[in-house]
């Protein structure tokens, strides 16, 4: 990439973080009255649905409170961070300390499910909050809920299973990823070695038992050490987890100035963008079978927003340290088909789900599951990396 091409890229991307997603959620989220965030609108902004994800106020106190860190200090980014934290600490936890995954606008609880990600997303939230706020309590919280996660972890049963493990033992590659990024955002915190103990267990698992090299795969679902299983879901690679993975362990790869992790890191983003391309309309399968026999999961040709997200950051930081052109030329491809695809140029914000040609699916702009978190956090990574491009700047 040139000097302008990289110029013009940055003001792609600031303006679809600042004069666009920004704006539509920090307009229309924020509920003063109950406290917390909306998040259910339709495709022109507009509230059809109360209740409230808990996943997403995690995420957009996690939103706010980096907006205040890395883009500039505006207190209205530090009000709305903490509308979200306080909504949280007094809402979203049952007497166990485990945390609902939904409760209604005024805080009273509507559903708890058996995994911890609801936590997961609060200990980011409260991580970033802790430094926007220079708030020694949040950071308390944070690992005060960072280790209930960790018991849940590391207790067999704690939360019954979906599948009895006396039949049927397997491991969740998503259960270490988000462990491995909770981990790296509490150690920017906190000096605890349990977080870089945990992160190094968790880049084990993956790389030694996920990790499939003769395939060149990263699977969603192994055996209990690593097995490849003969079934659908052991056959299974999800693209988009996978490209996010890949760019959790580049980062710790320029954390740690490690060379050979970087480059597993990027040859796991690379397989991962071969298989899951769709060479005939476009972008990014949702799931794909390693051995081409049909997956189970019917929405498997879908095209999700939330995978391109991942990929065009981890395309920058893979040419960031490379500068081989390939990942340059993945980019612009990954670019194009997100922003020609997912943008609303008339209601603003982007689509989250397309059928496999690229029309829409569903037109609302947020849901349990679609929230700003994904494509805001790609944005604003995309920015600051061009940035330090911009100024010549290497990773390590």
């Amino acid at each position: 990439m040139d000097k302008n091409t990289v110029l013009n890229y940055k003001e792609i991307y600031r303006s679809a973080l600042l004069d666009d997603v920004v704006p539509f959620w920090q307009n229309r989220a924020l509920d003063w009255e109950y406290g917390g965030y909306l998040h259910c609108f339709d495709r022109r902004g507009d509230l059809f649905d109360t209740d409230k994800s808990v996943w997403t106020q995690g995420r957009m106190v996690w939103m706010f409170s980096r907006l205040y860190n890395v883009i500039e200090k505006r207190q209205e980014w530090l009000d709305a961070a903490k509308l979200g934290y306080d909504f949280i600490n007094q809402y979203c936890f049952d007497d166990n300390m485990h945390m609902y995954f939904r409760v209604t606008r005024e805080g009273k609880p509507l559903r708890i499910r058996r995994y911890w990600f609801s936590e997961a997303f609060a200990i980011m939230g409260f991580a970033e909050y802790a430094k926007a706020a220079n708030d020694r309590k949040a950071i308390q919280k944070s690992k005060e809920l960072y280790n209930h996660v960790l018991s849940y972890f590391n207790t067999p049963g704690y939360f019954p299973p979906k599948i009895n493990p006396e039949t049927r033992k397997t491991k969740s590659h998503s259960t270490y990823m988000i462990l491995l990024s909770i981990s790296q955002a509490m150690r920017e915190i906190d000096d605890d070695p349990l977080y870089s103990r945990t992160i190094d267990l968790c880049m084990n698992e993956l790389l030694e038992y996920f990790v499939k090299k003769d395939e060149k795969v990263l699977l969603e679902t192994v055996g209990p050490s690593g097995e490849r299983l003969d079934r659908p879901e052991g056959r299974c690679i999800n693209p988009g987890h996978s490209i996010e993975s890949a760019w959790f362990l580049m980062e710790e790869a320029i954390f740690r100035k490690d060379n050979v992790l970087m480059e597993k890191a990027i040859e796991i983003m690379e397989w991962s963008l071969e298989k899951g391309w769709d060479g005939e309309f476009g972008g990014l399968y949702y799931f794909v079978d390693v051995e081409g026999k049909p997956p189970l999961q019917l929405e498997w040709d879908m095209k999700l927003a939330w995978p391109h997200n991942e990929a065009v950051y981890a395309l920058l930081l893979a040419y960031c340290y490379t500068k081989d052109e390939k990942y340059a030329k993945w980019f612009e491809k990954i670019h194009k088909y997100a922003f020609d695809h997912f943008s609303d140029r008339e209601y603003g914000e982007w689509f989250g789900y397309l059928h496999r040609d690229g029309t829409v699916v569903i037109d609302a702009k947020g849901t349990d599951w679609k929230s700003p978190y994904h494509l805001m956090r790609a944005l604003l990574n995309v920015y600051l990396l061009l940035a330090q491009m911009e100024q010549g700047d290497r990773l390590f």
